[in-house]
């Protein structure tokens, strides 16, 4: 029998939201017989899908999108002792990014969303128990077969990508620590070390890990800021002349506005990664108008990166990149700071696809690659010297490669999935908690600014962009908020 309950629709606070309530009373059998006191159960959850607009139409994978979905998970959890709390996680679909293939994207929307539902009604009651690391990680053993459950049920011949159901499965695995903070009244960042968690990291990782746990790899303390990106898509105008049909929502309208508006001194610089000359060009051009702005304003550092989107045919094609751009501009190149999935997330299927000599000259990092540890160690294999980390992955993931990058010594920035509202406090959180990342791309502010309009209000410091940064600080609430 489906317990249902509502809970009160405030996570977006946009009209039109569609609301699927979904759980079962579980029990006290659902507990095993050792463990600690603060291990939780899941014992209520709920979906909520919420349509967002996009200020103007966005190209992603040769498509062209005006909105996007966003599914919000609430769950409470209970302790052995008795404790009870509520919880929330968020995400993007992102069905065009994560799954690619011959299926059309409204059915791998569909589907998506399907396995979101799916994997939240069978969460309670599931006899999963423990820290909430442990819980994620012990569950995480259903996807493959609740995917298959949902392509059957819908009549789609692709298996769902295990991307797209990490993409999907992250606002329950959110919620979920967020539940186990507020359960003990703490940020869930202080809850990682071996007084609350039954298994060390040797357990998830390797033995190089054996004794260790994630407060090692995690700040109790949340920094106080962190440079953000400002997003120039390979369609975006970069100065005013280029702006043909202006938005006229008063915000900026193109790169330079965009630059003036934050105070920018990170930009990142999306690539085609099959056209060298384009993409050279592209960043030529980028830099001469950031230097003219940055002049303007009396900034002298300030620093690029670039994401190919997997187009890059061969190694060959980011060398030739590197060379050109140096010739043309060695400002432009030092102020390169890593490139992004320049070849295809497939790592096994294109093992040619090494990429060390380049690495050698700028870091290289993982982005759609990476969906456990495994990929993780393969990456490093194929040459990739860092990671972009992303909360779509899931909070477990994300803390579980970020120990392992910081161990590995590989080069850390938090990505996002046009995160708006609570998915971008998510991310936020992991770049102000992991002491080595570098930065983190935030675009919904420049993608869809209205669906982060409820949370402004109690984060106007992490919502808006003075001088380059965000402030994190903020984020040191029961929870991960």
């Amino acid at each position: 029998m489906i317990h249902r309950r509502n809970f009160h629709q405030t996570v977006l606070g946009l009209a039109g939201a569609g609301f699927l309530a979904l759980g079962r009373t579980g029990s006290a059998s659902d507990f095993g017989k050792t463990g600690k006191s603060t291990d939780i159960r899941v014992v209520e959850a709920s979906c909520e899908t919420v349509n967002v607009r996009y200020r103007s139409p966005l190209k992603i994978a040769g498509r062209v999108i005006t909105d996007m979905k966003v599914l919000n998970v609430r769950v409470k959890v209970e302790s052995r002792s008795g404790k009870v709390a509520e919880g929330l996680g968020s995400m993007s679909v992102g069905n065009i990014w994560a799954w690619r293939g011959a299926t059309a994207p409204d059915k791998t929307e569909e589907a998506m969303l399907h396995f979101s539902r799916s994997l939240a009604e069978k969460a309670v009651g599931c006899g999963v128990s423990g820290h909430p690391l442990e819980w994620t990680y012990d569950y995480a053993k259903n996807y493959e077969t609740v995917a298959a459950e949902t392509t059957l049920a819908l009549k789609i011949a692709d298996a769902m990508p295990p991307l797209a159901q990490v993409v999907m499965a992250s606002p329950l695995d959110t919620a979920v620590f967020d539940a186990y903070g507020k359960m003990l009244g703490t940020n869930t960042y202080n809850l990682l070390s071996k007084e609350y968690c039954n298994r060390d990291l040797s357990f998830y990782l390797t033995e190089e890990f054996k004794g260790e746990y994630l407060d090692k790899y995690t700040l109790r303390i949340p920094r106080k800021q962190v440079p953000i990106y400002v997003l120039a898509g390979s369609t975006d105008p970069l100065t005013s002349a280029e702006v043909g049909s202006p938005i006229g929502d008063g915000l900026p309208e193109h790169l330079a506005d965009w630059i003036l508006h934050s105070g920018a001194t990170h930009i990142m610089i999306k690539m085609l990664g099959d056209d060298l000359d384009w993409d050279v060009s592209r960043v030529l051009a980028v830099n001469k108008v950031t230097e003219e702005v940055q002049a303007k304003r009396g900034c002298t550092e300030w620093f690029y990166c670039v994401d190919f989107n997997e187009k890059c045919e061969n190694v060959q094609y980011l060398l030739d990149f590197f060379d050109r751009v140096k010739r043309n501009s060695p400002a432009a190149f030092e102020r390169l700071q890593f490139v992004e999935q320049p070849t295809h997330r497939d790592l096994k299927a294109f093992p040619n696809n090494r990429l060390h000599a380049a690495a050698k000259i700028k870091p290289i990092l993982a982005d759609e690659s990476i969906v456990d540890f495994e990929s993780l160690q393969d990456s490093r294999k194929m040459g990739y010297s860092g990671v972009m980390l992303k909360s779509c992955k899931g909070q477990c993931e994300s803390l579980l490669t970020g120990a392992a990058a910081q161990k590995y010594e590989l080069f850390l920035c938090v990505g996002d999935l046009t995160c708006p509202g609570v998915s971008f406090l998510q991310s936020a959180s992991l770049a102000a908690r992991i002491p080595t990342v570098t930065s983190i791309t935030g675009v919904a502010r420049q993608l869809c600014p209205d669906a982060n309009a409820p949370w402004t209000e109690k984060y106007p410091s992490l919502f808006t962009v003075n001088n380059g940064t965000v402030e994190t600080s903020v984020l040191d609430g029961h929870g991960l908020y």
